[in-house]
């Protein structure tokens, strides 16, 4: 009896966070394709203006990937999603979503921005050619923070991609076992 206890407590588990992801993952993907692209120049220019050095990167990027809305989720099991754009210098080339699934000690739910800015043509190329990049898996994607980008300038720079996140809103509390896929999608 214990074990059938633990067994659907398992499952309810299971669907609450999938209905929880369900329901924001539907928010998220009512974009348009004009909405995708202005609201990702606006998320460039809120990242540029709190980062100066995401800037200077972007002009030796070759392409920059943004999302500008990635909304998270999560009660031991969680995730996240949203959709965004590949510019190659202000012009929209492709669109993409961005899923992450998560395990672990997690509660709650925020919304969050990133920007990977691609830096050579292998990356670029590997984006254009997979069925699906699942970050830490080809091209090597640094993240960014405070005290990196401090010490970090154009003349340093020797990765692939450079990740950024921005505009972080609600509360979060996780030490998870994460995993993000960014797949081409329509628009």
């Amino acid at each position: 009896m214990n074990k059938f206890k633990n067994s659907v407590g398992g499952a309810v588990f299971v669907t609450a966070a999938t209905l929880c992801i369900a329901l924001f993952t539907g928010a998220v993907n009512a974009a348009t394709a004009e909405d995708l692209n202005k609201d990702a120049q606006h998320s460039l220019e809120v990242l540029y203006s709190g980062s100066p050095i995401a800037k200077d990167i972007s002009k030796s990027a070759k392409a920059v990937l943004v999302f500008p809305n990635i909304v998270k989720a999560g009660l031991i099991f969680g995730g996240a999603y949203g959709e965004g754009v590949l510019l190659k210098g202000s012009t929209a080339v492709n669109y993409y979503n961005s899923v992450s699934a998560s395990w672990g000690l997690q509660a709650g739910a925020q919304s969050y921005g990133y920007a990977v800015f691609l830096m050579s043509a292998k990356a670029l190329e590997f984006l254009d050619r997979s069925d699906g990049w699942e970050l830490g898996v080809g091209p090597t994607v640094v993240v960014v923070n405070e005290g990196m980008a401090k010490n970090l300038s154009t003349s340093t720079l020797k990765d692939d991609a450079y990740a950024f996140i921005f505009d972080q809103q609600g509360l979060m509390a996780s030490l998870s076992i994460e995993g993000t896929k960014v797949s081409r999608i329509k628009r």
